[in-house]
């Protein structure tokens, strides 16, 4: 009988800033966009069970991890998971470009903070593949970490610590009791932390409450945010003809942004929107905004959440890394048969008047309208934490109510 591998996906946020590395060739641009908008097709699977509810997720997490596991996939299991991400791991360029967006995610000399961690706990006595740990090195830069699975609550708090270090805190007890067991021979985790200040902060003394308009018509009350500023700014349509704004706030390194979408019509639902996203739409939105003079107000909102990402990888074909019959995980250890038991993502962010903190084909059609003087984001909108340089996003979600 095949032994379960648990994949376990972690995300976080913080803010990122100016990135003072050379820009990226059109191998490493495209390797972004595949990456991106893989992650931004799991998170379209995560939404689709959960139209109703507040979503965060980490697209960047999610491709990390599934990189990871690609790495260690063989015949059909890896042509499944290359299919499904766009690209393969032995293309020429992908490790190199790989390490560079990590590099320019990361770079000590921004402004704000973001430090991603990539890990692979293994059981301690497995007998590793020949090569696989130079080949997870020479991509991840990262060494194998080995546990003792059979000391399940020993090995349960060992990953916790991890990850709470790499969170700074801000994810705790990621594992519960109980999710790990003798069987267990590999855990594969990716951790984000991100926090980043604003850069034009809110005032304080201008957050008061306001009704927050849910779907389905009632109201709610909510602390939100305002300020008067210049702001980038678009007015969109989607080819069903919905119309919606788009609106980007800056952090103070400028090379990370939040851009925030919303339908004009308050009864228009949010998956309207939802269904549209790839790299290329949130590339066209930040090409097609103009700066202007507008009063912003804005929900603070802290959000956190944690999805299975084992039906949204099957339904993007990824079936038989969770077959205990089919998967073949031959590149990393070709003693022992494994199939994925688990596959996990939790994600907290924070938006108040400082900035951010968190741990984890629809061409754009411009229209003219007369522009508003005031936005307010009093309605269910989606939220995009985006790297402009490489265009890689960190975080997204849909906040139905703050």
């Amino acid at each position: 009988m095949k032994k379960p591998l648990p994949l376990l996906a972690l995300a976080f946020c913080a803010a990122l800033t100016q990135a003072r590395l050379a820009l990226p060739g059109p191998g490493v641009s495209r390797l972004a966009r595949l990456s991106t908008d893989f992650g931004i097709k799991i998170f379209q699977e995560v939404v689709r069970g959960s139209k109703d509810h507040n979503v965060a997720f980490s697209p960047y997490g999610a491709a990390s991890v599934l990189a990871m596991l690609q790495m260690a996939a063989a015949g059909e299991t890896r042509r499944q998971i290359k299919d499904a991400m766009g690209y393969g791991l032995n293309e020429k360029g992908v490790p190199r470009g790989l390490r560079w967006l990590q590099k320019a995610l990361t770079d000590p000399t921004n402004k704000d903070v973001v430090e991603t961690a990539d890990a692979l706990f293994v059981q301690r006595d497995l007998v590793l593949a020949r090569g696989f740990m130079p080949r997870f090195y020479w991509v991840f830069r990262q060494m194998v970490k080995q546990v003792n699975f059979t000391e399940s609550d020993r090995a349960c708090q060992i990953i916790n610590s991890w990850v709470q270090k790499h969170s700074e805190g801000m994810i705790q007890e990621f594992l519960a009791e109980g999710v790990l067991d003798p069987m267990t021979r590999l855990v594969v985790v990716n951790a984000i932390h991100f926090k980043g200040l604003w850069h034009l902060p809110f005032p304080k003394a201008a957050t008061r409450q306001r009704l927050f308009h849910k779907v389905g018509g009632s109201t709610v009350s909510v602390p939100m945010m305002e300020q008067t500023a210049r702001f980038n700014y678009g007015e969109f349509s989607t080819s069903e003809q919905v119309d919606y704004d788009v609106i980007e706030l800056p952090y103070q390194g400028e090379a990370l942004s939040m851009l925030i979408a919303a339908p004009f019509e308050i009864d228009t639902p949010l998956s309207a929107l939802t269904g549209t996203l790839d790299a290329r739409l949130v590339a066209e939105w930040k090409r097609n905004m103009t700066t202007v003079t507008r009063l912003l107000v804005l929900p603070k909102f802290s959000l956190e959440s944690e999805a299975d990402l084992r039906a949204p990888l099957k339904t993007l074909g990824m079936r038989d890394m969770f077959s205990a019959h089919k998967a073949n995980f031959s590149r990393l250890s070709d003693r022992e048969p494994l199939s994925v038991a688990q596959a996990l993502q939790k994600v907290k962010i924070e938006v108040n008047e400082s900035g951010t903190e968190a741990s984890s084909a629809t061409a754009a059609i411009i229209y003219s309208r007369m522009a508003p003087l005031e936005i307010v984001m009093d309605r269910p909108f989606l939220f995009v934490v985006r790297h402009n340089p490489t265009g890689a996003i960190l975080f997204m979600g849909q906040v139905m109510e703050p």
